[in-house]
């Protein structure tokens, strides 16, 4: 299924938290809210193919090998609850982008003629995750919290590759090269998962939070895992944790496997 972009950005800035930071212990009959706000700087592994125009064929890049750096990232998520029922949603955007030179020197042919080539390569990745789901709380006490979720994952991936190669032999300048190409996939998966929480000593206010879901559809399999470590206040709750996300897509794609593993810390305010 495919929606329009702006139909989904619209969709997204209603959002906000599947994540363990957004739950919390109280059982009452009253509506309970939390939003958090955080950061993911995550390394991204995977390849795409990207073509090269009629008869030229693809190349693979792998991503890992050119994207190291965050240029802008926007996250967030929000929760609501009441009683043991309640949904939540989690957005993520992600703007990446990093460009590495190669270069080469020595000499060859028939005249051992040096030669000094270089060549540019440029990558930039921009991508939106959301995830929603309703979900049921099965164990709720000062101690422990557990929940079961259901619900679905959208991903939007643009990714761009801008290249040029330069150089000379024996002194004579080469012709230059230069290129480009753009590739583009978004994906719908159904999710399936848990999440919850274990509290650190009586007061509960060191608590160890977890998350895991699963999912199939556009992609043949997705699952997302998060672990760490928080702390609650009076008006919430601040959370260091690690998080990986990964996406096995199918083989007619542009854009291969992706893997997005990472640091994220995040703050929640609740009422």
């Amino acid at each position: 299924m495919k929606i329009s972009r702006l139909k989904t950005l619209q969709i997204l800035s209603l959002s906000a938290a599947l994540l363990p930071a957004a739950v919390c212990a109280d059982s009452g009959d009253s509506w309970k809210f939390g939003a958090s706000v955080y950061g993911w700087f995550p390394d991204i592994a995977g390849t795409t193919s990207y073509p090269l125009g009629p008869g030229g064929g693809e190349i693979d890049v792998p991503i890992s090998d050119v994207l190291d750096k965050l240029d802008f990232t926007f996250q967030g998520n929000f929760d609501a609850r009441k009683g043991k029922w309640g949904f939540g949603t989690d957005v993520i955007y992600l703007d990446l982008g990093d460009t590495q030179t190669f270069g080469s020197q020595g000499a060859g042919g028939p005249g051992d003629w040096p030669y000094d080539v270089s060549a540019s390569v440029k990558l930039d990745m921009k991508s939106w995750i959301w995830t929603t789901a309703g979900y049921y709380r099965l164990v709720d006490d000062d101690q422990t919290s557990f929940d079961l979720l259901a619900g679905v994952r959208y991903a939007d991936v643009e990714q761009s590759l801008d290249w040029s190669i330069s150089g000379d032999i024996s002194g004579l300048p080469l012709p230059g090269r230069e290129g480009g190409a753009k590739v583009s996939a978004d994906y719908w998966d159904a999710v399936l998962g848990i999440r919850g929480r274990f509290a650190l000593g009586q007061d509960g206010a060191w608590f160890l939070p977890y998350y895991f879901d699963i999912g199939t559809g556009d992609s043949d399999f997705t699952w997302q895992g998060l672990a760490g470590i928080g702390y609650a206040f009076s008006w919430g709750e601040t959370v260091a944790a690690w998080r990986y996300l990964s996406y096995d897509l199918p083989s007619n794609r542009p854009i291969a496997d992706m893997d997005f593993s990472g640091p994220a810390l995040g703050l929640t305010f609740r009422w």
